[in-house]
């Protein structure tokens, strides 16, 4: 009941057409790659800010619940009103991931947050190593393009010039760019950003299927990109998918995190992420398993961004390179997938990338514990 008024507002119609060009819907016209008419849209360089709606409709109720539920020794699963709470906002976007499975959510600006793997824990604030990035070369050379997909007024940031994702292209102004949101599925469409002759959507698929209980619990989500070219050009595109070894907040930073790569899929109980992309006669997938963001680091997040721009993959032979040392206190381990391909004048290309996490083992803050 709480969850079905969070999301109540005032607007009960977004039309596409006010966020979308008509031309470029009719791009997408196939394969589920355009937003649905019924959604929740933003502009990508939209302000968001807490929900209106939330604290004034719903505080008074959510402060009595929680004051019964302290009464009896339980904490709510929502309080607002706690410093460490996640606050409901208009930046979260639908989150990743199945039932039962633990969840993080992705802000309609591509960030991923709202981290809630582990029962009882909610790290609100983004993990800004995890990105999905475009580069586009053309034939001639004359016109290239490297771009983080989200817009680059996001929260923690550094300075220019360090080794870290400071130094990548936060070149997106997110005003050509507009997400679509209806649960279990999102849509990010980047309507000739950062390329003017290169539309994408991005569909985002969590597994909610109806009847089947047993594949609607799977930990997983899937990116499906969309590339349609414009131009009289064919392009090459890159698509690059970062993840940081991190359950949110400053876990990244205990130490002991291990990264390796792989070909097919493989306290509190260790959790494991997987990041990959779908392979195809058409798509060129290449994998760099550790990085981090600092000097210390052999390889940091400013060298697989030159990479990149550079050559729009990296080398074969990394899946062959084997797990890596175990991180050291305070050092940031990440992994990135790449996948490329070669879209021609006016035609179109898809690719897939997909996020799964295992936690098999639940053990709750009173001690008890059970397998997923």
């Amino acid at each position: 009941m709480v969850s079905g008024n969070l999301f109540h507002c005032r607007k009960h119609s977004w039309p596409p057409e006010e966020y979308i060009s008509r031309a470029t819907l009719q791009l997408f016209d196939f394969d589920s790659a355009a937003p649905p008419e019924q959604a929740w849209r933003r502009r990508l360089d939209s302000h968001a800010n807490i929900l209106k709606e939330f604290s004034v409709r719903l505080g008074i109720r959510l402060w009595s619940y929680i004051r019964e539920e302290a009464s009896h020794g339980r904490k709510a699963p929502i309080d607002p009103f706690t410093k460490e709470s996640c606050k409901p906002s208009a930046s979260q976007g639908v989150p990743l991931g199945a039932m039962g499975s633990g969840s993080i959510s992705r802000g309609f600006r591509g960030e991923f947050r709202q981290w809630q793997i582990i029962p009882g824990i909610c790290e609100a604030s983004p993990v800004m190593a995890n990105q999905f990035s475009i580069f586009i070369s053309r034939d001639g050379g004359n016109k290239n393009y490297a771009s983080v997909l989200a817009p680059g007024q996001h929260e923690g940031l550094g300075k220019k010039g360090d080794l870290g994702i400071s130094s990548w292209g936060w070149n997106l102004s997110g005003d050509c760019s507009t997400y679509h949101a209806l649960f279990p599925r999102a849509w990010t469409v980047y309507d000739g950003e950062p390329d003017p002759e290169l539309k994408v959507s991005c569909r985002q698929i969590s597994p909610f299927i109806p009847h089947n209980y047993r594949d609607s619990s799977l930990p997983t989500a899937v990116f499906v990109y969309t590339l349609v070219n414009t131009g009289k050009e064919r392009a090459k595109v890159s698509l690059l998918f970062t993840w940081a070894n991190s359950i949110g907040g400053v876990s990244h930073l205990s130490g002991d995190h291990v990264n390796e790569p792989f070909m097919t899929a493989k306290g509190n109980p260790p959790v494991t992420f997987a990041i990959a992309a779908c392979e195809t006669q058409n798509v060129n997938v290449t994998v760099l398993p550790c990085f981090g963001l600092s000097g210390e680091s052999s390889v940091t997040a400013k060298d697989i961004w030159a990479m990149m721009v550079k050559d729009g993959q990296f080398d074969r032979e990394n899946f062959n390179s084997g797990a890596s040392l175990p991180s050291s206190p305070g050092e940031t381990l990440c992994a990135a997938v790449s996948a490329s391909a070669w879209v021609e004048p006016h035609g179109k290309c898809t690719v897939a990338f997909a996020l799964s996490w295992s936690s098999p083992k639940v053990r709750f803050s009173k001690g008890s514990s059970y397998h997923r």
